[in-house]
């Protein structure tokens, strides 16, 4: 398999950290949506990434389906969230809120590098929508005393929010506060400290 995408997106580092935490071997080719745009677009005419390149030659896109198919050839029993319940509905509520804060915290560092003049109205949109998941966030996991958000293994929602923290952080300053979100920091900090998450790790480049 051969996963395109650079490390700073949490979108990829999310898909590659299931790859590592699944022991399944990859290559990585860390290609830029915009200086390798032309190149993705050879395997996803939508120019995103993450883009996964099966063996096969076939061609996996967006984190949430590729992350069913890596659960899926893992097996249930070492699948990174339940295989039905409610416990695995909540997982993917937790990660939806994570990837939405995601795709909102890109649109704005986009909004700040990429336009000549920032709309207030969407940056302030935007900035209201990454405040009000942030606050859900923290009160979801304030409720759960556990190591990891449900339980003591680590689950899809627990890397995706390690993720969305770390970019916010470096994306936006000051977006984050730890004193504001605790409970979100200390989940980070677990995860962070985690051996895959040192190894699959990228200084955040900005879009050029």
């Amino acid at each position: 398999m051969n996963l395109i995408g650079q490390y700073d997106s949490p979108f990829v580092r999310r898909v590659a950290l299931a790859l590592r935490f699944y022991g399944l071997p990859f290559e990585h080719t860390p290609w830029s949506t915009f200086g390798d745009a032309e190149k993705i677009a050879l395997y996803n005419p939508l120019m995103r990434v993450p883009t996964l390149v099966l063996d096969d030659g076939e061609v996996l896109i967006e984190s949430t389906a590729i992350l069913d198919y890596l659960d899926e050839i893992s097996g249930p029993s070492r699948a990174l969230i339940p295989d039905c319940g409610h416990v695995r509905r909540e997982v993917l509520h937790i990660c939806a809120l994570a990837t939405g804060l995601a795709d909102k915290a890109v649109s704005l560092l986009y909004e700040r590098v990429l336009r000549g003049e920032e709309s207030k109205r969407w940056v302030e949109r935007c900035r209201s929508q990454i405040a009000g998941v942030l606050a859900v966030l923290e009160e979801d996991r304030a409720r759960h005393k556990t190591r990891y958000w449900f339980g003591d293994n680590i689950t899809h929602a627990d890397i995706a929010v390690a993720c969305v923290i770390r970019f916010t952080r470096e994306a936006h300053a000051g977006l984050f506060d730890a004193a504001r979100y605790p409970a979100l920091d200390r989940h980070a900090e677990t995860c962070e400290a985690l051996q895959p998450f040192q190894d699959i790790v990228q200084p955040l480049a900005p879009p050029s």
